[in-house]
């Protein structure tokens, strides 16, 4: 069941027996996608940071998550944490339409959604206008730690469960912070309570 604003989510307990450690969003992605049967305790990415990074000796806490399903051009992919389509290059932060899709508040160490959760039934769309200037963006850039870069006039924001965007040029497309190439069509959904994991510190042993 998906958590309700305001609601406790997970339950403290002993580390299972058995798991699978992932350190990161796209370990984690990848254990899920291929069916993997083993528990999974995740001990870092922003997934993991988003949840608070909880730690404890010889305990983890044990969590519903939902899932990114995404289609790029057709290809099928899974993400748990985010999916970004951007400018290709470095300036892609600085110049174009930025579209971030967020299952969690953070990419490293930017607070871009700071209402998402990883299990509200719900992503979080962060849609920056490509008319936005540099200036204002790099204004809203060092506001981002903070996640008081919103509300912004060039800076859409909605909860929604399924989105679809076409672009009129190959955009750079990013999964829990690993390239995925280019796109020019995503479809992006998500999965309530798609699985469960299990939240360690970051030199947990299982």
């Amino acid at each position: 069941m998906t958590v309700k604003p305001g609601s406790a989510w997970g339950d403290v307990v002993t580390a299972p027996e058995g798991a699978l450690v992932v350190r990161n969003d796209d370990e984690l992605a990848a254990a899920i996608e291929r069916g993997e049967s083993r528990p999974l305790v995740v001990t870092g990415g922003d997934l993991h940071r988003t949840a608070g990074s909880p730690a404890g000796a010889g305990t983890v806490v044990r969590v519903p998550i939902d899932v990114l399903n995404a289609s790029a051009d057709g290809d099928a992919m899974t993400a748990v944490a985010h999916v970004v389509a951007r400018r290709p290059g470095r300036s892609g932060w600085w110049r174009g339409r930025i579209v971030a899709v967020m299952n969690v508040e953070h990419i490293g160490a930017w607070d871009v959604a700071p209402r998402a959760h990883p299990n509200d039934g719900r992503f979080d769309l962060v849609d920056v206008a490509a008319s936005m200037s540099l200036r204002e963006r790099w204004y809203a850039s060092r506001r981002l730690r903070t996640g008081t870069h919103v509300p912004h006039p060039r800076i859409a924001s909605r909860r929604s469960r399924q989105e679809t965007f076409t672009f009129d040029r190959p955009m750079a497309l990013w999964l829990d912070g690993v390239s995925r190439g280019t796109v020019r069509s995503l479809s992006v959904s998500v999965v309530p309570d798609a699985t469960e994991i299990y939240l360690g510190e970051p030199n947990e042993h299982v």
